[in-house]
């Protein structure tokens, strides 16, 4: 166990073993995803980035910090634990598959929380390598929130998919226009951490297959929870958010959130302008 007092890792020296190529000592195909795990005590949670953080996703201003929010007090420790020498796989190259976030209760701001976040669920798919990056938030001893942020890491010879026809995609009654500006992932990066060359600039994203920059799937689930949390039949209290990331969200870019609305459950997805493919699917689920 790493162990940090009231803020996490910095991240300047981190960045650069991200880019750095990792030593293997031995085969990562053979190898496994090690126990690693780290923390952070007393991490408070109005850090002077929460209020940037609120108005670039569009959260409205409360006593209470956006559901996402702890993601990006944590986010140290997942560059942490994916730079340690004992995790072999290369950083650049991972693809964030899924995210669920489960709140216990509505988190104060200004409450201190001590995070915790270790490597975990490994599984072999035919994809590659999946496993989880999973944190976890405590105030006073109790379990406030948690996350799992599923990724995959490709294996040399794994299948590929095949492409078949577009899937007929069923269109939701709720429908609001979601812009994302060409500078979105720059601002969110320096916001989060998520440095991903992919989210800074055209130039940097081509280097890696991409023909435009993307937007951040972290930045694209929050904006789309700010909108959801502002209408008016959204509830308080615990509540489990998920979502599976789909198309990339290239930016500048229009998207078009849509949603239903089922008592409890709520589904939602983030569609591209002609609303015909989705960049994000996910659920709402309040217990």
């Amino acid at each position: 166990m790493m162990t940090y007092q009231d803020q996490g890792p910095g991240l300047l020296s981190l960045y650069g073993r991200a880019l750095l190529p990792k030593r293997r000592t031995g085969s990562v195909d053979a190898g496994r995803i090690p126990q690693l795990e780290a923390e952070i005590i007393g991490m408070q949670t109005d850090t002077p980035d929460l209020y940037r953080y609120s108005k670039l996703c569009g959260f409205a201003a409360r006593t209470s910090v956006p559901v996402t929010w702890p993601h990006i007090l944590a986010f140290p420790l997942h560059l942490k634990l994916l730079t340690n020498p004992a995790f072999l796989l290369p950083l650049l190259g991972l693809v964030h598959l899924r995210n669920e976030i489960t709140q216990y209760r509505p988190i104060g701001v200004g409450e201190r929380l001590n995070l915790t976040v270790r490597l975990g669920n490994e599984a072999e798919t035919d994809r590659g390598l999946e496993f989880d990056l999973i944190a976890e938030a405590r105030a006073g001893g109790k379990l406030v929130w948690q996350e799992a942020s599923t990724t995959l890491h490709r294996r040399s010879g794994s299948a590929q998919k095949k492409k078949t026809g577009r899937p007929s995609l069923e269109q939701w009654p709720n429908t609001i226009e979601v812009k994302a500006p060409g500078s979105i992932g720059r601002q969110y990066g320096r916001l989060s951490g998520d440095m991903n060359p992919i989210h800074m600039h055209a130039l940097t994203a081509r280097a890696f297959g991409f023909p435009r920059a993307i937007a951040h799937g972290m930045w694209s689930k929050a904006r789309c929870l700010a909108l959801l949390s502002q209408q008016e039949d959204w509830r308080s209290g615990a509540v489990t958010i998920g979502c599976d990331f789909k198309k990339p969200f290239f930016l500048p870019g229009t998207g078009l959130l849509n949603w239903k609305e089922n008592g409890k459950y709520w589904d939602y997805q983030l569609l591209n302008s002609k609303g015909d493919a989705p960049h994000l699917t996910g659920f709402v689920r309040w217990q």
